[in-house]
Order: C-alpha cells, then sequence, then structure tokens
C-alpha cells in the first residue's frame, strides 16, 4: 500500500492525515477506543490565547508537552508554569507529569499547541514538573543516519506507570528509526508497546510545505503495510510490526513524538532489529554525526 497521507482520498486504518483526528474540542484525539488497541493515547491540543481546558484524566496518566507556546498546569493548590518554546524544532521543552484520576486546567496567556501524551495506568504518581534542563539528550547513529532523541519520558529519565514518550528531530535528508525495529512480543530480549508517531514536518525557506515519508511492515504473526508520505501534523498508529525507516525530505527537518504502552508489568522499551536491516549499525563507528545536531 501506497499512499499519501494528507489530502488522499484513501486512508488507511493506521494512518490519521492533519485535521482529520479532531474530537471533543482536541485538534487530534487518539484514545485507545479510536485507535482500537488498548494503552496509549494521544490528544493535541490548540489554546487560544488566554484561554483555558480542563482536563480530566480518568484511568490514564498523561504528559502535557508544549508543542508552541507557554501555559500553565495546575492541579489543586499546585500549578506549574511550562514555559514551552516557539516550535518543536527549537529543542526540548519542560513538561508536566498528570497522574489518573485528576482534574487539571490548562491556560495559556499567550496561546500554543499543547500535546496530551497518555496511557493506561493502574498506579497513582504525584503530579510533577519536568524541566527542560533535565531532559536527557542523545545524538544516535551517525551520517545520514543522524538524529537526535529528546528523551523526556524514557525510562530511567521521568518515573511514570507504563507510559514511555520521546521526541526526534531528524535533519531534512536524513534518516532515522532506522534499522527497522519492532517490540510487539513479550519477552526477556522484547517489550509488548502500542506506539504513536505524531509528525511535525518543518516548511521550506520561502514557506513551502515540507514532507517525509514513514514505512511499517509486518513482522510474524501480524500483519501490517504502511508506506506513506507524511505532512505536518500527520499521525501514524503503529499496533504491531517492524517500524521505520522514517526519512526526511531534503530540506524539511522532520519532527515525531513517540508515545508507547502496553501490557507488560515493567515498563521497559526493549527491541528487535529488522534482521536486514541491523547491519547498518556497525557503520555508524567510522562516520562523524552530521554537524547539524552538534557532531563534528
Amino acid at each position: 500500500m501506497s499512499e499519501r497521507a494528507s489530502g488522499s482520498s484513501t486512508r488507511s486504518e493506521y494512518v490519521i492525515p492533519a485535521g482529520s483526528g479532531a474530537a471533543d474540542g482536541y485538534e487530534l484525539e487518539v484514545t485507545p477506543k479510536s485507535a482500537g488497541w488498548e494503552h496509549s493515547s494521544l490528544r493535541i491540543l490548540s489554546l487560544a490565547p488566554g484561554a483555558a481546558r480542563v482536563v480530566e484524566t480518568g484511568t490514564e496518566e498523561m504528559f502535557v508537552v508544549p508543542l508552541k507556546g507557554s501555559a500553565l498546569v495546575t492541579l489543586g493548590s499546585e500549578t506549574h508554569d511550562l514555559e514551552g518554546r516557539e516550535s518543536v524544532f527549537e529543542g526540548p521543552t519542560d513538561v508536566s507529569y498528570l497522574p489518573i484520576r485528576s482534574t487539571v486546567t490548562l491556560s495559556s496567556e499567550s496561546g500554543g499547541r499543547f500535546a496530551l501524551c497518555g496511557a493506561q495506568c493502574a498506579v497513582e504518581l504525584p503530579f510533577r514538573y519536568g524541566p527542560k534542563a533535565s531532559v536527557p539528550v542523545e545524538l544516535r547513529g551517525a551520517g545520514q543516519c543522524t538524529r537526535q532523541v529528546r528523551n523526556f519520558g524514557a525510562v530511567g529519565a521521568f518515573d511514570a506507570g507504563s507510559m514511555i514518550a520521546v521526541e526526534v528531530i531528524t535533519p531534512g535528508g536524513n534518516w532515522s528509526s532506522y534499522p527497522a525495529h519492532k517490540h510487539d512480543e513479550a519477552g526477556p530480549h522484547e517489550s509488548e508497546l502500542e506506539e504513536i508517531y505524531y509528525f511535525e514536518i518543518a516548511p521550506g525557506p520561502a514557506g513551502q510545505p515540507g514532507l517525509g515519508f514513514h514505512r511499517t511492515s509486518g513482522s510474524p504473526g501480524h500483519d501490517i503495510d504502511i508506506m506513506v508520505e507524511v505532512h505536518d501534523r500527520d499521525t501514524v498508529l503503529i499496533p504491531w510490526g517492524w517500524h521505520g525507516p522514517c526519512a526526511a525530505a531534503p530540506g524539511h527537518d522532520m519532527y515525531y513524538l513517540n508515545v508507547m504502552a502496553g501490557p507488560g508489568d515493567e515498563r521497559a522499551w526493549l527491541i528487535t532489529d529488522h534482521p536486514d536491516q541491523a547491519w547498518i549499525r556497525d557503520t555508524w563507528a567510522s562516520q562523524a554525526v552530521d554537524p547539524r545536531l552538534g557532531g563534528q
């Protein structure tokens, strides 16, 4: 299957073109019910200057992640002042962790767009602020496979019940989520995790719309076939399968937000590389990191 995500007359059940996933006042709402799975969710909230939104977390834990703009996040008598950022390409952001069974108010004097990453969770952890200075930033790969990973909600970086969430920046012309990998079987070497990819694509120098590509293919016992051109604010759902690579078109940096959760008792990100693509890792030791991400 090959299709253009935005503006296509056909639509994969796993591809949500920008503007087509709005619900309940959100620009995008992916719930376990709408996705046809059990654990992971994502909502994108746009707030006009001075506006506010009350969020009921229910049985989900959540991260509030500013995509553009700043916000106040209030639970009871405690408020987190999220400085945010001008765009996702500016750098990491501070975040707010929302516990299950909470009533939280998000407000923004400046206005902006905010991601609410979510996961079904059985434990009630405290309301917490995550400063951007504490976000571990990692460079993965080398050469044209160089990408930056901002591990704000990764295992070992921020304590959560079941959710794992990270941001990835792929410079124009580079490849990421490569080698393709999977996490759809529970075991000592692999976690079982549903995953959401939410994309933002930087425009060209005169505002030309950007593009990239995403691939997901079937793994043993799991049938799926996605080869899609992705555009700004498109979303791809990955219930299973080998996912990757993602390719950013030259001239257009690619951002994606990954949200993962699954049924395992242990919160872990354990993956298996695609056997036909794992060799690429051995080439990185002899290549320089892309200097656009700080490598020399």
